[in-house]
């Protein structure tokens, strides 16, 4: 919403140009010295004879004058109707509810993708992407060995990145159930009545936990209407993944890091993709993730149609107020001998 002055008739402005000719003329006029020395108050005759009391008594001269000219410049602003403009703008969406569905298995702690490891970049590629959707509601559900929903579809988007902020590694039982997680995202979606039903499903491994088959899962949400884009995350190389335990011996928290081959199934998940229309990434850094989502974003855009509105206030009457205080402050003048003419 914004605030704004404009001027209903800016035509009567031209007129303005017409009051310099009108003090011009006004200086330029004979005068008769005699008779408008006559009339000059006792306090102007008092200083006739210096310099400054001949100053003083000129601006008293022309005084009445300015006033009439500086009344007549506020009675043309007045009738170009100034006016003060309030604007909103109303916009509207073709929704899309978009479910973001998050791997925090044990192996996400890999340490590959830098600056930290695999969850903590793919943390902040989700936080960039939720600040990308203004307009959207979005959901997370995170999994390892089960699945659960972090935060329903919403529109608030301070809670939903503190929700992503809060994700970390050990949260639930180890393990990988891509099917359950799938099956979550697509109840949480079943209700939506949005134009466009997106799941985005990240994680680094194979499914081998959970009781709801992946395809099972790939199935109903292609039932549903549910588009799901799938990224796989990391290569087939040995990384380094660390395991934190306590020492017994000490009995302090300790980190062991073992080099393991975390392979992702891209068949599965090109499977995913395709039946429920949607596409497969393998993202395998942490540059490649941030493209993947987005080329996501470009391909789930939203339109907006925006219709922008205006009120306008006549603010015409202090203008003319002021106009007619001017206009009498001559005769005002004359009455207290502070000016020769009414």
């Amino acid at each position: 919403m914004g605030d704004f002055p404009q001027l209903a008739s800016p035509g009567w402005l031209l007129v303005l140009g017409l009051l310099p000719l009108l003090a011009l003329r006004h200086h330029r006029r004979p005068r008769v010295p005699a008779l408008t020395y006559s009339r000059l108050p006792h306090q102007r005759r008092r200083f006739a004879g210096s310099s400054v009391g001949g100053s003083v008594g000129l601006w008293r001269l022309h005084l009445p004058f300015y006033c009439r000219l500086l009344a007549l410049a506020l009675l043309i602003v007045a009738l170009g109707r100034p006016q003060w403009g309030e604007s909103w703008e109303e916009s509207t969406s073709e929704g899309i509810d978009i479910e973001v569905v998050l791997d925090v298995s044990g192996s996400m702690g890999a340490e590959d993708f830098q600056p930290k490891n695999r969850l903590a970049v793919a943390r902040d590629v989700v936080v960039d992407f939720v600040r990308r959707r203004p307009t959207d509601r979005l959901g997370l559900v995170i999994f390892a060995g089960s699945a659960v929903t972090r935060a329903p579809l919403t529109t608030d988007r301070r809670t939903l990145i503190n929700k992503v902020h809060e994700v970390e590694l050990g949260q639930l039982p180890d393990g990988t159930a891509i099917g359950v997680a799938l099956a979550t995202a697509a109840l949480r979606l079943r209700h939506s009545a949005a134009t466009s039903k997106v799941v985005v499903l990240i994680t680094d491994g194979a499914n081998n936990a959970g009781e709801i088959d992946p395809q099972s899962a790939a199935a109903l949400c292609a039932g549903l209407g549910i588009r799901v884009y799938t990224i796989g995350v990391g290569t087939d190389e040995r990384v380094p993944v660390p395991r934190h335990y306590t020492n017994p011996r000490t009995g302090r928290p300790a980190v062991e890091r073992r080099y393991l081959q975390l392979e992702v199934d891209e068949e599965l998940l090109t499977a995913i993709a395709e039946r429920t229309r949607g596409q497969f990434y393998l993202a395998t850094d942490a540059e490649a993730l941030r493209r993947i989502f987005i080329e996501i974003d470009r391909l789930e855009k939203t339109e907006i149609t925006v219709e922008r509105r205006v009120s306008y206030r006549d603010m015409f009457q202090p203008f003319a107020a002021t106009a007619l205080g001017l206009l009498l402050l001559p005769t005002v003048g004359a009455a207290l001998r502070w000016t020769v003419e009414p």
